[in-house]
């Protein structure tokens, strides 16, 4: 991390000093792990008791919280220490890729267009007419295919690869192995079980603000383009198929499959390992438990669902309830009919 006083930092944060202002910061660290010239925060109040040892120099705190007792470190208070260490955490994270200007061993098409200040790794390569904004950061050995458009102030990661003809908005980030506009899985069967691949001849558009995790694959349109939404955050080891759409801000966790033409709606929150089938509608602001099977489309906005195939979560979590019970309920069943031969025997007989 770039060398900080206290006061930098709490320019950025918009935060308010308590202690020395002059103190260099250049490193983060947990507040329980804390050592000299690093920043912590502190939000969650299970972790209050280690303010009062740590030996961090400056720990970022809600502006609302009064210590108990002395302090040895500088505090910086602001609205919300979670998201303002977020911001922190985002500015280290950007300062580790410390690469300037353009490595002699990438290959940069000569029909590429790229702007100010983007640094391009070793290994990397542009393709023809490519066009790339200002401020970005393209590792080492990452691809980019022709006509592919990129906007500005985008970070992509070592190994990524954005084939031909797709979109990238502003402040993108693309992390690991990244696969964007992959072929589609589009294959006609013919007679004696033999497929004939359909040709994948769209792109895949993402919009401004989306952060994509290692390992994701998005596979470009049959036809048209595959969209990723403004503001869309996706975890590691998603597949997203052909055609599909994501909504504003919705967040997908680890080792998810949408299959193709389905719509996501905006604000939704899908849980890890989720699989959705192709050519179904997500309202917006829905909540997927992880390991859920979405079979039809839900159309209800803010529905919670869980199970596979997935219902709603209070009608599943009834229902688990039960089937948790059912060997004990088949025991009393069995006994029950025992009682109930027991008793028709007793009876006289007509």
């Amino acid at each position: 991390m770039v060398n900080y006083t206290v006061a930098e930092i709490a320019i950025l944060l918009d935060g308010k000093i308590e202690g020395n202002a002059a103190l260099t910061i250049n490193k983060v660290s947990k507040i329980e792990e804390g050592s000299e010239n690093s920043l912590s925060f502190l939000a969650n109040p299970a972790y209050i008791p280690y303010l009062y040892t740590t030996k961090s120099s400056a720990v970022v705190v809600n502006s609302d919280f009064v210590p108990s007792q002395a302090i040895s470190c500088t505090l910086i208070k602001v609205k919300d220490a979670y998201q303002s260490f977020a911001r922190v955490l985002e500015i280290y994270n950007q300062n580790k890729i410390e690469g300037e200007g353009i490595s002699t061993q990438s290959h940069i098409d000569k029909t590429a267009v790229i702007g100010k200040n983007v640094y391009v790794g070793p290994f990397s390569s542009i393709g023809k007419n490519v066009l790339i904004g200002y401020g970005g950061k393209i590792c080492s050995h990452v691809y980019i295919g022709d006509h592919v458009e990129i906007g500005n102030d985008v970070m992509l990661y070592p190994g990524v690869k954005i084939m031909a003809n797709c979109k990238i908005g502003n402040k993108v980030v693309l992390h690991a192995g990244v696969v964007i506009g992959s072929d589609g899985f589009g294959f006609a069967p013919q007679n004696g079980n033999v497929y004939s691949k359909v040709p994948q001849t769209g792109n895949v558009v993402i919009e401004d603000f989306v952060e994509i995790g290692a390992n994701t694959t998005i596979d470009r349109a049959t036809m048209g383009s595959t969209i990723i939404r403004k503001g869309v955050k996706l975890d590691n080891l998603i597949q997203i198929a052909h055609n599909v759409e994501i909504g504003e801000n919705t967040v997908i966790a680890a080792q998810t499959g949408i299959a193709g033409t389905s719509k996501i709606g905006r604000d939704c929150m899908i849980g890890g390992q989720v699989g959705i089938v192709g050519h179904i509608t997500i309202a917006d602001k829905v909540k997927i438990a992880a390991q859920s099977g979405i079979m039809t489309s839900i159309v209800n906005e803010g529905e919670v669902v869980q199970g596979s195939p997935a219902f709603g979560k209070m009608s599943y979590s009834k229902s688990y309830a039960v089937y948790r019970k059912l060997p004990e309920l088949n025991t009393k069943i069995y006994q029950l009919e025992k009682e109930l031969e027991k008793l028709k025997q007793s009876l006289p007989i007509e």
